[in-house]
């Protein structure tokens, strides 16, 4: 495992997708995890171009953890498995929608998804 984000361009991510990203300072894209089938928003993870090419060729998704520093593949300590369905860049180049069928908690808290605890009160 890499203890440091890949460097664009040093993976085996197809250029013509490579050359689409607008990545942050530290090589990142944020990644919308979205159950395919309701539309239920699930999860933001964080990938660069080594974890969306795991994405891509595994069909489970795989995230940067800026905490750990390491990759992650969702689901492989949880039994929580995210099956990649389809993934999607937006207009700009910079978030990414990964469609997934998702097993059982999306949350490391347990929770279905990481925004059902704290709705904020509208005014």
């Amino acid at each position: 495992m890499s203890t440091t984000p890949a460097v664009p361009g040093s993976t085996a991510l197809a250029p013509e997708i490579a050359a689409r990203l607008k990545r942050t300072d530290d090589g990142l894209l944020p990644a919308v995890a979205q159950q395919y089938d309701t539309g239920e928003v699930l999860m933001l993870g964080w990938m660069d171009d080594e974890a969306l090419h795991r994405t891509l060729t595994t069909g489970r998704c795989t995230y940067w953890s800026r905490s750990r520093r390491e990759y992650w593949v969702k689901g492989d300590t949880s039994g929580h498995v995210q099956r990649v369905v389809s993934v999607a860049l937006d207009c700009d180049g910079d978030t990414l929608l990964v469609k997934v069928d998702q097993s059982g908690a999306a949350c490391h808290t347990g929770d279905r998804t990481c925004f059902d605890a704290d709705v904020l009160p509208l005014a």
